[in-house]
């Protein structure tokens, strides 16, 4: 579907249904902008780039049912950051704000019981985080799923945690209502403008939302200078700070590429499965830790629910913290383009800065990851200045293979922000291959990766500090695998 002067797009805002023409329509323009030319003034902008939670809104996700059977994620409402999502992308979806959940009460004055919590035990001050919060909170307690974690994307800057924690810690002695289709607020569906736009800029911006993977490929074929669109919680900045590019192809109404298959043998993801579906998954597995804690401290909630391991792929960040998982797992990326599918090994597909072997006309399709074998054992690491919610200094992910006579048979070290592109430390891993795993591995392999990986000092960590992680993670990893590589349990 492609947004023209012809067609329009219908969204569902607390209730009321609004009907947006896509000639009113800025195409670039943030669900966060959307609601404030609505007059809901609730949803704050703080940092404007998904860091700070302010912009939070609930996100009706439509029901998914993923190639494992038991795999079956219903219609839930999910946190996500308003001020990084286009509002076209949410075509066809529902979305509460914080004007909005008072409205799914019987009582016409009362507040929701997340709302109420939050009053009882002082959880505000200057209020400007507050629906934030708010939203974050209805989504968990709706969940049955409140903690800390809730949360965990939301930035307060004055009143402190405590009496947060409290409302939260009071809100789990409650049992929430379902919460009802056809809530005492209900309008009419209503036709709203939302932004003037001349018939030149209409026809120049084009949002199309493609419903096939077939339909995807045609229409970057005849729209090259379009941008593929994913998540957007990277992408997304250019959209909330500079309007982004003119030209979007999203994928995520495509079924092809929300694949989501364990098998006996791998794991199938595909290329616009939402993070927190896969992490979702995988908690109940032990075979792929490695990418569950990683996708753990990957970001917020509100990233993860919209975040997709295509679009870490096809920014290509050195940064990017599930690349040096893809590496240390030797994952296999498909990739799709016009004349047909094509598997690149994770190890050849990063080429240089943020550029890759996926060609302007391909897309992600899929990632295949083959599970580790038996002697296998492996790890992932995060640092950053923050946990959850922050960008990394140092990544990286390790796996160590061991055989019958305890010698080490297969070695991946693999690193996130230390060079231009995620990197295997090739020759450390050659060093270890037929060497006693009770010998000091540290001892071996430090030297080689000090000199062979020379990251670059920035604005968050220097070259030295660095260095230093480099080492003391894999340092880190060895001495949390000791009793399995000293033979301790597959010996």
């Amino acid at each position: 579907m492609n947004l023209t002067a012809n067609n329009s797009l219908k969204i569902t805002i607390n209730q009321q249904s609004h009907v947006l023409q896509s000639s009113t329509l800025g195409y670039n323009e943030t669900l966060l902008k959307t609601l404030h030319k609505l007059g809901l003034q609730g949803t704050k902008e703080g940092c404007g780039d998904g860091d700070c939670g302010a912009c939070t809104v609930a996100w009706c996700a439509p029901q998914k049912t993923y190639a494992d059977d038991d795999h079956t994620l219903p219609a839930r409402y999910l946190a996500i950051n308003s001020c990084l999502v286009p509002t076209a992308q949410l075509a066809g979806s529902r979305v509460l704000t914080v004007e909005g959940i008072s409205q799914l009460s019987a009582e016409p004055a009362a507040l929701h019981p997340v709302q109420q919590a939050m009053i009882d035990c002082a959880g505000s001050q200057c209020g400007y985080c507050t629906p934030g919060f708010v939203m974050s909170l209805f989504c968990d307690y709706h969940a049955n799923s409140l903690s800390d974690l809730s949360v965990e994307g939301n930035l307060c800057r004055c009143t402190g945690y405590t009496s947060i924690r409290q409302a939260i810690e009071k809100l789990k002695l409650q049992q929430p209502n379902p919460i009802p289709r056809h809530p005492r607020a209900g309008g009419d569906p209503g036709k709203v403008s939302i932004l003037n736009q001349t018939d030149s800029e209409a026809s120049a911006n084009s949002l199309f939302l493609p419903t096939s993977l077939s339909e995807a490929l045609t229409l970057k074929q005849t729209n090259p200078d379009a941008l593929w669109l994913a998540g957007g919680t990277d992408l997304g900045l250019a959209f909330s700070q500079c309007g982004g590019a003119t030209r979007h192809i999203a994928l995520d109404q495509i079924p092809e590429l929300q694949r989501l298959e364990l098998t006996e043998r791998a794991l199938h993801i595909g290329g616009a499965v939402p993070l927190a579906g896969l992490l979702a998954l995988l908690e109940s597995h032990s075979s792929f830790e490695p990418i569950t804690r990683m996708l753990h401290w990957f970001a917020a909630r509100q990233v993860r629910n919209r975040a997709t391991i295509g679009g870490n792929l096809g920014t290509a960040s050195p940064i990017g913290d599930l690349l040096p998982v893809l590496l240390a797992l030797d994952a296999q990326i498909v990739l799709a383009g016009p004349t047909g599918e094509r598997t690149v090994n994770a190890a050849d597909y990063f080429l240089s800065y943020r550029t890759t072997e996926c060609k302007p006309d391909e897309l992600v399709l899929r990632v295949d990851i083959a599970k580790p074998k038996p002697g296998c054992n492996s790890q992932s690491y995060k640092v950053g200045k923050r946990g959850s919610d922050d960008i990394s200094i140092v990544s990286s992910c390790f796996q160590l293979g061991v055989d019958a006579n305890n010698r080490v048979d297969f070695a991946r070290l693999a690193y996130g922000g230390v060079a231009a592109v995620p990197i295997r430390a090739i020759a450390a891993e050659n060093a270890l291959i037929g060497v006693s795993a009770t010998d000091d591995l540290l001892d071996i392999v430090k030297p080689i990766l000090l000199s062979t990986l020379q990251p670059l000092s920035d604005f968050r960590a220097n070259a030295a500090y660095r260095q230093q992680l480099i080492v003391n993670l894999f340092d880190k990893f060895l001495r949390e695998q000791q009793a399995n590589l000293h033979g301790e349990v597959h010996g």
